[in-house]
């Protein structure tokens, strides 16, 4: 059998033919190059219209014309370049007389890692021009775990290599400068699950005008992206208890940016795969191999029906090809858990939380992110619990050591046993958090604590003291302020934990949002509206 893929969302008008006797993927790729700047949709779209007759072709000639069916990229994208390659795919499902399968562009990245890896069910980051997103499976959906807040990560890097007055694509001169750079400080965002780039990128752009070498800065910017990238896919493997994960994306080709995985991965006992660069950047191979595996499921779809979408989430997918289920959580009941950041060792009535040394980030950002974080989680645990939110009592902290003890607060995590009435509390608790100008940063299922069944832990103990049921745990990511927008981000974080760990997450999401309503600010729900509008995915 051979399946026809067509690719065209942005930059790359890609032809590829996928010959299951084989298993061989013979791709056609003629990507549009920018004069100056990046990518100009209209331009992009009058060279996706002179190339794509051409890749197709000559994908053809390779498959001696014997097509079993077409399948195509319907998004997300640029709208303009996605029609053509729409048009061409349907002409061609018709004339050839064979089914026609749509393909979601970013989980056709995914897939191309997870097959060809063998892995069951990895953890995927998508590192691309437009997208920044680390995506899962649950139970029949790939489900969005996190995401940038601004731009994607190609992108971002486009931008401060336009600024110096380099050429597009700017991923690979950053990457051949920063061999002779040092370390300097610049910004770092990571919002739980999700990273922005906007900071990073003017504070770039400064440091270059006010004379820092073009090379120190190129270094530290590869340095502090790349860490975030794999700092929050290494909080959505502790998150789920996976312990694959694959790469997927053209800034993906970076060697920096793929040494730190590996090495993250190491670190935790997980392996790592990123497939070889001709299936990294944006190719019609992906787009074939995953089309047969719909094929195989019967998803193919009617021309009729065939419209592209240049919005098309990964998570209004429904993953047909698969009929695997979520397995139990890893570290559950264990009295030494391994969470993203930290070793937590848990004693009958103390717990001691050891941030460990990330040897795949620079050691002066690490050294600064845990003294930092350190500090942060022993006074904001504190604060929270003047607030009236519960909160473990804090022993100890050594910054230094970036160590703290705590009390020991409920029986599970949160994601071990989903209810409406606990996640209604932390709604609630989060609003009164929120009213004291306390925001949390990582409020994920993982990172609150439940006492087990309907009595209370210390009352069980004898001890009769007024007790809620669920606890805020893991603070180090949080900080004060009185911006909304902090505040929905907060919201924002638990709703995309919620889809990861939980099968009724939109049931749950809404007694989440209703309760924190009760204590909150409505402009905070209006705002996580307007951030969940944002998703890169054009």
């Amino acid at each position: 059998m051979r399946i026809l893929g067509v690719e065209g969302t942005a930059w790359a008008a890609s032809a590829a033919v996928y010959d299951t006797n084989t298993d061989s993927v013979f791709i056609e790729t003629d990507a549009y190059q920018p004069e100056s700047g990046g990518i100009h949709p209209r331009e992009a779209a009058e060279h996706m219209s002179d190339a794509i007759p051409r890749v197709i072709e000559t994908a053809m000639a390779e498959a001696d014309g014997q097509i079993d069916a077409v399948s195509f990229s319907r998004g997300p994208g640029l709208g303009p370049c996605l029609r053509i390659v729409g048009t061409a795919a349907r002409a061609l499902s018709q004339s050839l007389d064979v089914p026609l399968l749509g393909v979601n562009h970013m989980v056709a990245h995914l897939e191309i890692g997870r097959q060809q890896s063998g892995f069951d069910s990895p953890i995927c980051l998508n590192a691309s021009g437009a997208n920044a997103h680390v995506l899962g499976y649950r139970n029949g959906r790939y489900r969005v775990l996190g995401e940038t807040m601004d731009t994607g990560v190609g992108n971002a890097i486009d931008k401060f290599t336009r600024h110096v007055g380099w050429s597009h694509p700017g991923g690979p001169k950053v990457e051949e400068a920063a061999k002779d750079g040092e370390y300097i400080d610049l910004p770092y965002v990571v919002k739980g699950m999700d990273f922005s780039f906007s900071g990073i990128m003017s504070a770039a752009k400064q440091a270059v005008d006010s004379g820092e070498a073009i090379e120190d800065v190129c270094f530290s910017l590869q340095e502090n992206i790349f860490a975030m990238l794999t700092e929050v896919a290494e909080r959505a493997l502790s998150l789920t208890g996976r312990d694959e994960l694959v790469l997927g994306g053209g800034v993906g080709q970076n060697a920096r940016l793929r040494e730190m995985l590996r090495e993250m991965c190491d670190q935790r006992g997980a392996k790592f795969y990123a497939p070889e660069p001709r299936f990294l950047r944006d190719n019609a191979g992906m787009i074939a191999v995953l089309g047969k595996e719909m094929l195989d499921a019967g998803d193919t779809i009617p021309v009729t029906d065939s419209a592209v979408d240049s919005n098309f989430r990964p998570d209004e997918v429904a993953v047909s090809w698969r009929t695997d289920r979520e397995e139990v959580f890893r570290n559950v009941g264990e009295r030494e858990i391994r969470g993203a950041e930290a070793t937590v060792s848990i004693g009958s009535e103390r717990v001691t939380k050891r941030r460990t040394a990330k040897s795949y980030r620079h050691p002066q950002l690490d050294a600064r992110l845990r003294k930092e974080r350190t500090t942060l989680e022993a006074r904001l645990t504190s604060d929270a619990r003047r607030a009236g939110v519960p909160t473990p009592v804090v022993y100890d902290v050594d910054p230094a050591e970036a160590c703290i003890e705590f009390e020991h607060v409920g029986e599970a995590d949160l994601r071990e046993d989903l209810t409406a009435s606990r996640v209604r509390d932390v709604g609630r608790h989060l609003g009164v958090m929120h009213r004291a100008g306390i925001v949390h940063g990582d409020p994920t299922t993982r990172n609150v604590r439940c006492a087990g069944g309907d009595t209370p832990r210390n009352e069980r103990a004898g001890d009769s003291r007024e007790h809620d049921r669920t606890y805020f745990i893991d603070f180090g990511l949080g900080y004060h302020s009185d911006d909304v927008e902090d505040y929905a981000m907060d919201l924002h974080v638990f709703s995309q934990s919620l889809a990861g760990t939980s099968d009724v997450a939109e049931e749950l999401r809404r007694e989440f949002e209703s309760a924190y309503s009760e204590s909150g600010d409505e402009r905070v729900v209006a705002q996580l509206r307007e951030i969940e509008g944002r998703g890169r995915y054009q």
